[in-house]
């Protein structure tokens, strides 16, 4: 369906997994939640997203940045941002600082409102065929940690927090949820968090 152009404005941040890896971008996480909304009588217009592959804590916040939308405020802002940290073998509690920062940013582009938003937690990738070529029980118990992390830091401002994280892990047996990389989500998966997503997030909107 073609998402209203009155809508609730949207605003998500984040690396791949925001941006869709691998999939087109009507299956993009950010855009099926805003379709499953608006089917829900909550309109919702097409995503402003701001991610890219490969991003870290700091290049999120650079990207931000040289997006230009300083002021700007969206009624509904969303944040999944960390795994490339984990990868690149970044300090956890670096993490944690600059994380807290992205979610101070995302509180001020929605206006002050703690409500409007939202922190997703990392999938784990160490499921996948390609991760599980860089050991898996490594990658699974750090992505642990750094989701421990920030759904303290999450809870702590009394935000809402989606853990999609053992979604993630059906990817372990079932190939479907894995995009053709072997390594990205898949539409399905995708789906899947948006309608995990959907109620949690629809009592803040109404």
């Amino acid at each position: 369906m073609n998402l209203p152009t009155n809508g609730l404005s949207y605003l998500a941040l984040g690396d791949s997994y925001t941006i869709g890896e691998s999939v087109e971008e009507s299956q993009r996480y950010p855009v099926q939640l805003a379709t499953a909304l608006t089917k829900n009588s909550i309109a919702v217009s097409s995503p402003k997203i701001i991610a890219k592959t490969g991003w870290t804590t700091d290049e999120l916040k650079l990207g931000i940045e040289r997006a230009n939308i300083q002021g700007k405020t969206y009624d509904m802002v969303s944040l999944l941002i960390g795994v490339n940290n984990q990868y690149r073998g970044r300090d956890a509690e670096q993490y944690r600082k600059e994380f807290v920062g992205l979610l101070n940013d995302a509180i001020a582009f929605a206006g002050g409102k703690t409500s409007r938003v939202f922190v997703v937690s990392i999938p784990d990738w160490g499921v996948t065929p390609f991760g599980k070529k860089s050991g898996r029980t490594t990658v699974s118990k750090e992505i642990d940690l750094y989701n421990a992390i920030n759904k303290e830091e999450t809870l702590r401002k009394g935000i809402l927090y989606v853990d999609i994280t053992p979604i993630s892990r059906v990817a372990d047996t079932d190939i479907s949820l894995v995009a053709d990389d072997g390594l990205h989500p898949s539409g399905k998966m995708y789906q899947q968090w948006a309608e995990k997503i959907l109620p949690e997030i629809s009592k803040n909107l109404k």
